[in-house]
């Protein structure tokens, strides 16, 4: 028996998917602030701030506004996919390059045996979280769909509004969205249909970063729904956790 209105090819339960995730993002971003958007919930946060007072060594943006980046690592979480990498042939160096590590750095990954260490990870704010969002995003449809030239880095103006922010990742997403859906099933097997140039995009049939693409939104949505829900937890008193969030305090 069908259910009406559902595909199941792939480029349908990917659109599927994004759409449904988009829409609970969506939903759970309303009435973002400037305030709560920028809030840095611990000291030594990474966030948008103006050029010149950067707290991390590669924060990039055009505008006056940056995008905090540490130096290059790979994630612990990132480890097996080095390995499967490596198992598929890709040389050390190129993946070396494609993480922007040393090749010394990818060995002691591939010989690294056991589970590995925790990630010493910063804590982001919103802002980080939907800038580092939205720089991904206009990089991949510029390097897949567009002209492929222009460095991703150069694509976003992070701005320190809420809602000026939102509504240009949006838009974005929108154009992406629109974009995805007229791929065909030879675009999708296509390796190298993606020339993003950070990371392996160019090495990968496009559903499989299509795939990843929408990971990646779904987990940072994630977090900065977490992010939501500790912001409001700090106004409320115990036992105003109703339905999942927190409610504010009475007066």
């Amino acid at each position: 028996m069908e259910t009406p209105h559902v595909r199941t090819d792939r480029l349908g339960l990917l659109i599927d998917q994004f759409d449904r995730a988009r829409e609970m993002a969506q939903v759970r971003l309303t009435g973002l602030t400037d305030e709560e958007y920028l809030w840095e919930p611990v000291p030594g946060c990474w966030s948008i701030r103006r050029r010149g007072e950067a707290a991390t060594p590669r924060a990039f943006g055009p505008g006056a506004w940056v995008l905090d980046l540490g130096a290059p690592e790979i994630p612990a979480n990132e480890y097996d996919e080095v390995a499967r990498q490596a198992a598929d042939g890709m040389t050390v160096a190129k993946i070396a390059d494609d993480w922007s590590v040393s090749v010394e750095r990818v060995e002691e990954i591939l010989n690294h045996t056991g589970p590995p260490e925790p990630d010493q990870v910063p804590v982001t704010t919103i802002a980080w979280r939907l800038g580092h969002l939205h720089f991904g995003f206009a990089g991949q449809w510029e390097w897949t769909f567009g002209e492929r030239r222009q460095e991703p880095r150069t694509l976003v103006y992070f701005e320190p509004s809420a809602t000026l922010a939102l509504e240009r990742f949006w838009a974005l997403m929108d154009r992406w969205r629109d974009s995805v859906a007229a791929l065909t099933d030879e675009q999708l097997d296509t390796v190298g249909f993606s020339q993003y140039p950070y990371g392996s995009d160019p090495d990968d049939p496009f559903v499989d970063v299509l795939w990843g693409s929408t990971l990646e939104f779904i987990h940072h949505m994630a977090e900065i729904a977490l992010l939501r829900d500790l912001w409001q937890a700090r106004f409320s008193s115990p036992g105003q956790i109703r339905g999942g969030h927190a409610q504010p305090a009475s007066d």
